[in-house]
């Protein structure tokens, strides 16, 4: 039996694999400001503890998992989910909105994992899993706050693999694409109180695209957390692990772009060695 750890799990994604992992015997240590939402959205089961936490407090991050391993004595998997959307262009996006989302996406994932990490160290073993974006791929007009808050996760991530990889501890950052979830709610996504007119045919039209697209996305949340059961079960686990066709495209679509510039300028970026 694995013990998870799972940040957001109230609803979404996060409440959909706490309940994948339940179903097939695992514990869970289900994260959220209210718990009683986490208890109202799983039920009562013997492998669940619902846990307050607000991730943006450390204090409670490390409240939490000293509340967990009480309980379970240990923890296998970390799951950073927690996470909001902000929709708007970044000279809209005011200071205080971007230090808000940070504040969560960035921070707060850097608080819970500091919180478990010495746990997974003491084990010599462990995987953590850091929910990014495929806007955290590749930058998009209207989510380039939100965008850039998932590209510190990735880059995170990436050192953590190359850190944690010596002391048994796996990590992969996980890129979803859009799935049928409620993420394009008010729950989850906030616009920035600043609408400038010169952004209507970009930002503009992304705010309209966004409302549209509302519980109509290409991705089932069911198989989502399907697929990362099976990321958990992997002896062999990738470093990063797009999520759903549009994901997969983007990074694509990204290569081509990279390599393409790459090749156009290639010799400017290559002469300005040193000669000895």
């Amino acid at each position: 039996m694995r013990t998870w750890f799972i940040t957001g799990a109230s609803r979404g994604l996060g409440a959909l694999i706490a309940a994948k992992a339940l179903e097939v015997g695992d514990a869970v240590i289900a994260t959220a400001r209210k718990p009683e939402d986490v208890l109202a959205r799983l039920g009562e089961h013997p492998n669940l503890l619902a846990v307050r936490l607000d991730v943006t407090r450390e204090s409670e991050a490390h409240e939490a998992v000293a509340e967990g391993i009480k309980r379970f004595g240990r923890i296998d998997v970390l799951l950073n989910n927690a996470g909001y959307g902000i929709l708007g262009a970044v000279e809209e996006t005011s200071g205080a909105e971007v230090e808000r989302i940070y504040a969560t996406n960035v921070f707060g994932l850097l608080n819970v994992t500091r919180a478990v990490l010495p746990h997974m160290r003491r084990q010599g073993s462990g995987h953590v899993i850091n929910f990014s974006s495929l806007g955290g791929y590749q930058a998009y007009f209207g989510w380039g706050v939100y965008g850039s808050t998932k590209f510190a996760v990735e880059g995170l991530s990436e050192a953590l693999y190359q850190e944690l990889k010596p002391l048994g501890i796996k990590v992969t950052v996980v890129e979803p694409g859009f799935f049928r979830t409620d993420f394009l709610d008010e729950q989850s996504l906030v616009k920035t109180a600043l609408e400038l007119p010169d952004y209507d045919e970009t930002v503009g039209a992304m705010r309209r695209f966004a409302e549209g697209a509302n519980h109509a996305q290409p991705g089932d949340p069911n198989k989502f957390a399907g697929a990362v059961l099976e990321l958990v079960n992997a002896e062999v686990a990738p470093q990063r692990l797009p999520i759903g066709s549009d994901a997969v495209q983007r990074i694509h679509d990204k290569h081509s772009l990279v390599e393409g510039e790459l090749a156009a300028w290639k010799e400017l970026a290559m002469s300005t060695d040193l000669v000895e």
